[in-house]
């Protein structure tokens, strides 16, 4: 499930305008049902409480899948997705959907990256190091060391 290195997991700590305006904003529309280009609401048990947490991401649908990609790197969602085998929702109004999430290795992820910054990059470029969608295959591979992606397929019901 997991793809760590030996070295400290890279992640960049969102500041108090991210977390107490952007991110509240974002979770408020989505919660309503209003998905702003690709937002949703993911929920997940938090891995030392188990209450469950709740952070606004991008849902990437690319070809015949469904993406998350973290942009800030080893984030608490990664981490609580890492600790719940994978598991997790994601909420879109009054729609929740779970998931059974695979962590792609590094060497798997530079398509995906190349698509989440065409459609992403003026809102996480940053957290990217110069890298963008018109990048070099080799330069998405070192960034995809960085950068933990997740396939999410629906958990069947039951």
């Amino acid at each position: 499930m997991t793809d760590q290195t030996a070295e400290r997991p890279h992640y960049q700590r969102p500041g108090w305008v991210t977390r107490n305006v952007f991110n509240r904003a974002m979770s408020f529309l989505t919660r309503r049902g209003v998905s702003v280009v690709g937002s949703r609401v993911l929920e997940v048990p938090g891995r030392r409480t188990g209450e469950h947490r709740r952070v606004p991401v991008n849902l990437l649908e690319h070809g015949d899948a469904a993406y998350l990609v973290a942009a800030r790197g080893t984030t608490e969602w990664v981490r609580n997705v890492r600790a719940n085998d994978g598991r997790l929702a994601l909420i879109l109004g009054r729609r929740r959907t779970t998931y059974r999430a695979t962590e792609l290795p590094a060497g798997a992820r530079a398509e995906v990256l190349r698509a989440y910054l065409a459609r992403w990059k003026f809102e996480v470029g940053a957290f990217f190091d110069g890298v963008d969608d018109r990048s070099s295959d080799a330069e998405l591979e070192r960034a995809a060391t960085r950068h933990p992606v997740f396939r999410i397929d629906p958990e069947p019901a039951g």
